[in-house]
């Protein structure tokens, strides 16, 4: 969706995403939002559903984690140049709600935005809520305006050390 905030004039870009529980099924939408990504230079945000967790830590009881079911979505990622959102709220966003000895959280719910969106809403925050009947949590997107008298802090991300262009860079 192209939309414009009521505070902000600048338009931004919302996808919001249901993908498949199948690796193969997801590629097509993997495909897709790399071709937006390429093509756009508007801020952008990619909320939803993946249907797959970034690391070990998004999970909890079931068959161990595989890092290779998550390596081309950690790719998508990247080559978006999305930047998870983080989140408030409960670590985990979907259970499959068995009983407490084979019962699986995980979370599978997230927002990434690129870096114009993170300059242009840098006070993003996404919030898992409570579900009272879903297997899934919601999600709440809030894009909270700084006033421009504001102060501006600089934020600093763990993962930039990662890129291979970082040191040459600083």
């Amino acid at each position: 969706m192209e939309m414009k905030h009521v505070e902000v004039a600048d338009i931004f870009h919302l996808t919001i995403i249901y993908a498949k529980c199948m690796i193969d099924m997801r590629r097509p939408l993997w495909g897709s939002l790399r071709a937006k990504a390429q093509s756009s230079s508007t801020p952008g945000c990619v909320i939803g559903d993946f249907n797959v967790i970034a690391s070990i830590e998004e999970k909890i009881c079931g068959i161990p984690y595989q890092i290779n079911k998550s390596l081309e979505f950690l790719s998508m990622i990247e080559d978006c140049g999305l930047t998870n959102l983080g989140y408030y709220g409960h670590r985990y966003t979907w259970s499959n709600g068995k009983g407490t000895c084979s019962i699986v959280w995980k979370r599978l719910d997230r927002g990434l935005a690129n870096d114009n969106w993170l300059a242009t809403h840098p006070a993003t925050t996404i919030t898992h809520l409570a579900s009272a009947s879903l297997d899934h949590s919601p999600l709440l997107l809030a894009l909270h305006v700084i006033p421009d008298n504001a102060i501006k802090y600089f934020k600093f991300l763990n993962c930039w050390t990662e890129n291979a262009s970082f040191l040459p860079l600083v």
